[in-house]
């Protein structure tokens, strides 16, 4: 396998020529061609917008990051065009089981997909270098999104109608003007940098090693965590599979510790031997050491520069909320960058992003730090607490859900968006305004297929006239998708462009269902 400054690669790129110009204009600019710059790029290229990404790197990137990926960002990746390629190449599973010390049996046990009846499963594993290879085969489908290899941003300057950036690439550099940039940069974020801003939030003070290997030997595709175990004493481990045989491991190391030291092979295969057992053939694939962080931007909207992903928000890998909380910004910018592009929504629209988008990386910090506080407690207090919760959900239900091992990634609910309108009518269960569509059975396949990637009426048992900006999509009363929906006969829910709830209705009548569009399409202030 080539390296490149110390990072394999998994597929050379080749630098791409500069434009040739000292100057070039473009309407998006995207800088980062990782997972969540190409996910955004996708949307608005299968939206019919010219796109330009940048990425400082002429390759795709061979090493361990993202692996995990729920069921929110598969359906994402659906609408996209690539989730059935996903889902062929990954490890599905929907157990996961929490072990503590050398007992066989688990004190835990969980279903990421309760909900049964759903095309997709709770999480697929797939290594992230497949995530992007699917998503640029889907880019590189487009005439209209353009993907510059090894052309690296120097310097940003924000201008009043835009955004200029100094570009360094093969033949010299350029500057290239945009009317909106999108930084999907990374932790490293260089355009965070250069704009002077920075994160808020936690480092904890602890080391977390990864090791990737490739075994033949056959175990369950499930989630395995491990506290206390006799492979790492007082501290934590974690296995899962993904494709090719390769398999994640993670051991806790502590905090004061030698990252070179511990990443040495001998030192790295002393802690795989433990786990596995002497007889277990194992190739290495990647090794190294990571630290907890849970931290982000205070804002992810700065006038015409937007941020997302890695650049806007960081969280630690328990849980698998870094990448998934990435999709969940692309997917909540795409539509409304599409409809300020196309004039159909004023620019205060991008503003919505930063509300929900700060929401759901609130809540996947909030998640990511409970879950790091109960893996590494730092006071005796904590350290009891938790030795005490391990030892009641062998024998008791009511403390298993209080064991947190990595609370998972799932969709999160804009509670309080300004693009929703308030229920009027009481409501029994359903899918509340602001919190995602269930998926169900539609006729031949399933209702998010349906729904595609604008604004929809999901009517039951009765016709409404379709608005301009909005399909209409029949129910039939007492299916198991009405049934999710809360929908009795008569009933509708209006359904946002990124498969969110926007509002409901018993009894909807067409002037509240323009004013629920107008007020989701950002031009109607809700009130509180």
């Amino acid at each position: 396998m080539a390296n490149v400054a110390g990072i394999p690669v998994y597929k050379e790129m080749g630098a791409t020529p500069g434009p040739g110009s000292a100057l070039d204009r473009v309407r998006v600019a995207i800088v980062g061609a990782g997972p969540v710059g190409l996910a955004l790029a996708l949307d608005l290229g299968r939206r019919g917008h010219p796109v330009t990404v940048l990425n400082r790197l002429d390759f795709v990137a061979h090493c361990s990051k993202a692996i995990c990926f729920s069921k929110r960002s598969l359906d994402i990746l659906d609408r996209l065009g690539i989730g059935d390629a996903v889902v062929e190449k990954g490890v599905t599973w929907n157990v996961g089981k929490v072990f503590r010390g050398a007992g066989e049996d688990p004190v835990y046990r969980f279903d990421m997909l309760p909900v049964k009846d759903q095309k997709r499963p709770g999480f697929v594993n797939v290594q992230q270098y497949y995530i992007e290879e699917y998503l640029l085969d889907g880019c590189r489908a487009l005439p209209n999104v353009d993907i510059r290899w090894g052309h690296a941003v120097d310097a940003v300057t924000p201008q009043g109608d835009g955004v200029e950036l100094a570009v360094t690439a093969e033949g010299g550099g350029y500057r290239l003007q945009a009317e909106w940039v999108v930084a999907c940069d990374g932790a490293r974020s260089t355009v965070r940098d250069r704009l002077g801003l920075d994160f808020e939030g936690r480092v904890f003070e602890d080391n977390f090693l990864i090791a990737d290997i490739r075994m033949k030997h056959e175990m369950p595709a499930e989630r395995w965590f491990w506290f206390d175990p006799p492979f790492n004493p007082g501290r934590s481990a974690l296995m899962h599979k993904q494709p090719d045989d390769v398999w994640r491991l993670d051991f806790q190391l502590g905090w004061n510790i030698d990252r070179e030291v511990a990443t040495r092979p001998e030192n790295v295969e002393t802690f795989i031997r433990a786990m596995l057992g002497e007889g277990i053939e194992f190739e290495r694939e990647w090794y190294s050491v990571y630290t907890f962080q849970c931290r982000r931007m205070a804002r992810f909207v700065h006038g015409r520069v937007v941020f997302a992903g890695d650049a806007a928000h960081l969280v630690s890998p328990f849980g698998a909320r870094g990448c998934n909380g990435g999709f969940a910004d692309a997917d909540n910018l795409g539509w409304k960058l599409d409809l300020v592009l196309n004039g159909n929504a004023d620019e205060s629209l991008i503003e919505t992003y930063n509300h929900e988008a700060v929401a759901t990386a609130d809540e996947n910090i909030l998640n990511s730090t409970r879950s790091t506080d109960f893996l590494t407690p730092k006071s005796s207090a904590s350290q009891a607490l938790r030795d005490a919760v391990l030892e009641l959900a062998k024998d008791h239900a009511f403390a298993r859900p209080f064991v947190n091992s990595g609370r998972l990634s799932t969709a999160v609910a804009y509670a309080d968006s300004p693009l929703s309108t308030p229920d009027e009518d009481a409501w029994d269960g359903g899918v509340a305004p602001g919190m995602p569509v269930l998926d169900a059975p539609f006729g031949n396949g399933w209702l998010l297929d349906e729904l595609g990637d604008g604004f929809v009426l999901l009517a039951c048992g009765e016709t409404h006239d379709p608005l301009p900006d909005m399909r209409l999509v029949a129910l039939e009363p007492g299916s198991l998708a009405a049934q999710r929906l809360g929908l009795t006969a008569g009933a509708a829910v209006l359904v946002r462009p990124d498969q969110y709830v926007a509002a409901r209705w018993r009894r909807p009548t067409p002037a509240a269902i323009s004013a629920a569009l107008r007020r989701a399409k950002g031009e109607i202030q809700c009130q509180h």
